[in-house]
């Protein structure tokens, strides 16, 4: 039996720092993220020079550039990974409530609550859809696609909606966003939350004639 090589010093040293670049890296990433997010929301990424967003990052830009092919790109990543995260969000409402009105409760709470609690998030997902939706896939990491499943699920339990579902989840969508628009231009008193029934009860009324 061949007694196991002894590890040297060296080798768990290589290895060591290996790991801590490692976590280092994705820490450096996530704070460009972060502060990236953050211009976007404030500036436009029109507005928002690589530069900018290095300094904000504490990183030089050639750091930037080790995990980002540009600010378009980075953009580009920053709404594709948020969007695919809302779907799932909302996916994951439609599967735990059963009903149709409390899923659009539901909804509307979460992106009320979005909002106020991570207003930078919400405006730049808001501001930034022209740019990247043409780029989000048809069904997977589409929060637009998660919302018509709740429509169409609606309509196949005898709910009145109408035709097509990515009509209803067009209306609903705007019901919801625009609300949101006049928040962040001071039209309307925040938070948000504090809107979110009469909101929920118009998507509601708009949907179904009903209320």
């Amino acid at each position: 039996m061949t007694a196991a090589s002894p590890v040297r010093p060296a080798d768990a040293a290589a290895g060591g720092v290996t790991a801590r670049r490692g976590r280092d890296g994705a820490a450096t990433r996530a704070r460009i993220e972060e502060e990236a997010l953050r211009l976007f929301a404030e500036r436009g990424v029109d507005g928002t020079s690589v530069r900018d967003i290095a300094q904000a990052a504490g990183v030089a830009e050639g750091a930037l550039y080790r995990h980002f092919a540009s600010k378009e790109a980075l953009a580009r990543e920053l709404f594709l990974s948020r969007y695919a995260v809302l779907a799932r969000q909302i996916e994951d409402i439609a599967g735990r409530v059963p009903d149709f009105e409390g899923r659009i409760r539901a909804v509307v709470e979460h992106a009320c609550r979005l909002f106020d609690e991570a207003p930078a998030l919400f405006t730049f997902l808001l501001i930034a859809q022209h740019d990247h939706l043409a780029h989000v896939p048809d069904r997977q990491g589409n929060a637009v696609a998660a919302l018509a499943q709740i429509m169409a699920d609606a309509q196949v339990a005898g709910v009145r909606l109408p035709q097509p579902v990515d009509l209803a989840a067009a209306m609903a969508l705007g019901a919801v966003v625009q609300p949101a628009v006049f928040a962040v231009y001071g039209r309307l008193a925040r938070p948000l939350g504090g809107h979110a029934g009469a909101i929920a009860e118009g998507v509601l009324s708009l949907l179904t004639g009903t209320r």
